[in-house]
């Protein structure tokens, strides 16, 4: 009989008996992706099935028979534990937690937009590190009962599935995903039997089309988050297809994408309060360019309320409370449009009270060395909100030189780009095994309150012990995925008896995981395959590298890269000592961070933004080898791994190459590799080189660098101190912005709007006229007072619109101040026809050449900073 195919799938959810039914609200509340006592009441039901549907509780109770679930509710035992695990998840959603403990005046709740999320592999929704990221944003914020809302797209194949050929060029596959056998609920109008409508909102298109979408509700934890779908009846092929796949096709298909991210994300919001009565929210946080559009639909929003609002003044509302954060030092990473466009889009009439032409102007790249004639997503974001931050120290640095051209004439320094630097959700991230360790040793109270310092505490033996079982099992894990890939690539079972000696449990393991664009450089370990394959051979202290990352897929030069990687792989005499790993995932992911003794990064500097993964490896316990570059550059202290050292900036991109790959060769033979192998307890003069057991040698230098990593580490990298840094430093001020900016039907919104306005058209006329100065002697010293008095002209602007600030510090040999000092001048003396004097006083504080300048900004109390505006005048 020919094979038969169906014309249409669909998956039948079961139907649990009453007294173990809570299972079905454990199944579909995500927290159970962190939440170990849950993943292990569901492994326990039936240990076979839970291993076959990949441990994923919907699948599970998909494939559990009826007659099996009869069994289960008829065993008081299973009732008692379904139960008590359902009270659990009850207590964990209704607590008060470390948010509710900071007063009324923290926001009533916080829409996070974001592209992708990466809360489970079950849910493959991400690519990459920007949406593990807001998955793990998400987790912290349940945890902490941050009131968070997340807003995304649910695409009908998520990301793509990675396999190699033959000839080990990676190849693509979208399986289709299907809702109903996600973890997903579909919001729906209210009815009596629950079962109304599907809740839909619609966003008009270009001739006369419109692009509907339905609302999927995934609860992660304490957290809704709510993701659009396009691919509904009512839309057209094309409509349908715009949530197809995640960062799928370009131009028009990913600007439809941003705008049913942006502005209906928005909408869906509003249907989600009308439906559940939840709070609006008071912040607004957009999470990358991608869903700028947002701000547009909040400015629409308000200008077609009850206050009809100008656009200036709806423009002025908004930004208050939104907070944009930029994930990317590439200007390659920034989506950009042609103005044209996005000009055709919102002709349609997607925001018909906002004027077309201030869209444009907000992502036009309107400055000196911009493309006017490019509509640019993240300077869009930039100019949609009033607080604006970058995911490490170094990528705060880099984000304001990036940017500084929206800011002319102010130094980088100023820029008001702040940072956050990101974190990890810990109970993620995390094995097991450290778990059980920490509650064995001290009580399941100093696991649940994080006491990293206890590492001390743990002997060097079990640390050691520990550390072999966790690479033991990434052991077992990377032979099983790689006889799998070999399977796929064509080899027969007869050519893999290989496959079941790759690896050695007691051999220094490096891991490598990550996306492979080209500036991540995943080759550079191979820019000397002899000196590698010695490292990899060596008869003392050898190393095992595990690798693995996915190229986009119209990214050919990453292929080119994951093509010669995995041909030097394929080497006979090197292969049981090196792999890749296709389809790199969360699932690959929780075995690959702890079981590796050493996390490699080597990417460009300064292009990673901040770069996670070896975060996650360092609460395993894993030392870090890496480039300077993201959370590194601010976190390395020398005892928690090694800094690979970077080439001067005037070297050629392959003499840079040379000069650092040789650098990350010589450490792991003189530093890396020989203290993995170095001074053991039992025997300090014992001969070098991989164990027979694993048991009787304890390298206490090494051990000592674990401890003092998860000790010190371990807090700093948390996602838990990620989101009290935003909560305090960028939430709570965007809230207080917004509330009162709204105030008195928005009158401080109107006042900003008109006085932007003012200061704008003036600006272009106020100049420093004369600057002189009083005190100083022909031989100045040290203590000497220096009076400056400046002379502006303000013409139709008063004193108060300004601030006059003289900036003073060593002279450089072309004049420019270094280690610079402000201090703000009095208004003195209205000298008359719009002309004024300032004056004020500044110590003499330090020897050498010494300089100062005066220079004049815009003042209002709605500014969150000086340089908000943009407008400067130095003298």
């Amino acid at each position: 009989m020919a094979q038969v195919k169906a014309i249409r799938r669909f998956t039948v959810r079961t139907v649990l008996p009453e007294p173990i039914r809570p299972l079905a609200r454990l199944a579909t509340n995500l927290r159970w992706s962190w939440h170990r006592p849950t993943r292990e009441l569901f492994a326990a039901l039936n240990p076979r099935i839970w291993e076959e549907s990949g441990q994923d509780p919907i699948s599970f109770l998909g494939r559990v028979s009826r007659e099996e679930f009869q069994r289960l509710a008829a065993d008081q035992s299973v009732v008692d534990q379904v139960r008590a695990a359902a009270e659990d998840l009850d207590r964990y959603l209704e607590q008060a937690r470390w948010y509710q403990g900071l007063g009324e005046d923290a926001p009533a709740a916080i829409a996070y937009f974001s592209p992708e999320f990466g809360i489970t592999e079950v849910l493959p929704q991400y690519s990459g590190g920007l949406g593990i990221l807001a998955g793990d944003h998400l987790k912290a914020a349940s945890d902490l009962g941050v009131p968070l809302i997340g807003v995304g797209l649910l695409y009908q194949a998520g990301y793509f599935k990675q396999s190699l050929s033959r000839d080990a060029w990676q190849q693509e596959t979208y399986p289709v995903l299907d809702p109903d056998g996600l973890p997903l609920t579909l919001l729906r109008e209210p009815s009596p039997d629950g079962n109304g409508r599907p809740l839909q909102i619609s966003l008009p298109l270009p001739n006369g089309r419109r692009l509907l979408a339905h609302i999927w509700r995934a609860d992660v934890g304490r957290v809704p988050l709510l993701l659009l779908d396009s691919n509904v009846p009512g839309n057209d092929d094309a409509a349908r297809g715009i949530t197809d796949r995640l960062y799928g096709g370009g131009g028009d298909h990913r600007l439809q994408q941003e705008l049913l991210l942006g502005m209906g994300g928005v909408k869906a919001l509003r249907a989600y309060q009308q439906l559940t009565g939840t709070a609006a929210p008071e912040v607004f946080h957009t999470n990358e360019g991608h869903a700028g559009f947002l701000g547009i639909e909040r400015i629409q929003e308000l200008m077609d309320g009850d206050a009809a609002l100008s656009f200036d003044e709806a423009l002025a509302a908004g930004r208050a409370s939104t907070v944009f954060t930029t994930h990317t030092p590439v200007p390659a990473g920034i989506d950009r449009f042609e103005i044209s466009q996005i000009h055709h889009f919102f002709q349609a009439g997607l925001a018909p009270t906002v004027p077309v032409d201030r869209i444009l102007e907000l992502g036009r790249e309107n400055y000196a060395d911009g493309n006017p004639s490019v509509f640019n997503m993240a300077v869009m974001g930039l100019r949609l909100a009033q607080r604006a931050n970058g995911v490490a120290k170094l990528h705060g640095e880099v984000s304001r030189g990036m940017f500084s051209a929206l800011w002319p004439g102010f130094d980088h320094s100023e820029v008001p780009i702040t940072s956050v630097t990101n974190g990890v959700h810990v109970p993620t991230w995390v094995d097991g095994r450290i778990s059980r360790l920490a509650r064995e040793q001290f009580g399941s109270e100093a696991e649940a309150m994080g006491r990293w310092d206890l590492a001390y505490n743990v002997s060097d033996a079990d640390v050691w012990a520990l550390r072999r079982e966790m690479r033991t099992a990434l052991v077992e894990d990377v032979r099983r995925r790689l006889r799998a890939a070999w399977k796929k690539r064509g080899a027969a079972d007869a050519e893999l008896g290989w496959t079941d000696s790759v690896l050695d449990p007691d051999v220094l393991t490096i891991g490598f995981a990550r996306r492979v664009p080209t500036y991540k450089r995943l080759t550079l370990m191979l820019r000397e395959p002899d000196r590698l394959k010695a490292l990899l051979l060596h008869a003392e202290h050898p190393i095992q590298l595990v690798i693995a990352g996915k190229s986009h897929p119209a990214d050919d030069a990453g292929k080119k890269m994951i093509q010669d990687l995995v041909r030097f792989t394929d080497d006979p005499e090197v292969r049981h000592r090196i792999a890749f790993l296709p389809n790199y995932d969360i699932a690959m992911a929780r075995t690959l961070f702890p079981g590796c003794d050493v996390w490699l990064n080597n990417p460009l500097r300064p292009l990673e933004a901040c770069g996670t993964s070896g975060m996650k490896a360092a609460i395993n316990g894993s030392l870090n080898l890496s480039v300077m570059d993201g959370w590194w550059d601010e976190m390395y202290d020398g005892e928690n791994g090694w800094a690979i050292p970077t080439a001067n900036n005037d070297a050629s991109p392959e003499e840079r190459d040379d000069i650092e790959a040789a650098a990350l060769y010589e450490l792991l033979e003189t530093q890396v590799a020989p203290r993995f192998y170095g001074n053991t307890v039992s025997d300090s003069a014992g001969a070098a080189g991989p164990s027979t057991t694993g048991t009787e040698k304890v390298p206490t230098h090494w051990v000592s660098m674990i401890k003092h990593t998860l000790s010190h580490l371990g807090p700093a990298v948390s996602a838990e101190r990620m989101l009290h840094d935003y909560v305090n430093l960028l939430y709570r001020p965007a809230a207080e912005a917004g509330r009162r900016a709204v105030a008195d039907s928005y009158a401080q919104a109107r006042v900003l709007a008109a006085w932007t306005a003012k200061v704008r058209s003036a600006w272009p006329l106020l100049h420093v006229e004369h600057v002189d100065s009083v005190g100083v002697s022909e031989d100045p010293q040290i203590g000497d007072t220096l009076q400056v008095n400046a002379y502006i002209a303000l013409h139709t602007l008063s004193p108060e619109d300004v601030s006059v600030e003289v900036a003073y510090g060593r002279a450089e040999e072309s004049d420019t101040l270094a280690d610079v000092t402000l201090i703000e001048l009095s208004s003195k003396e209205d000298l008359g026809d719009g002309r004024h004097l300032f004056s004020g006083s500044l110590l003499i504080d330090r020897s050498g050449p010494f300089g100062y300048t005066v220079r004049v900004l815009p003042r209002h109390e709605a500014l969150a900073s000086k340089a908000e505006l943009g407008l400067i005048v130095n003298a």
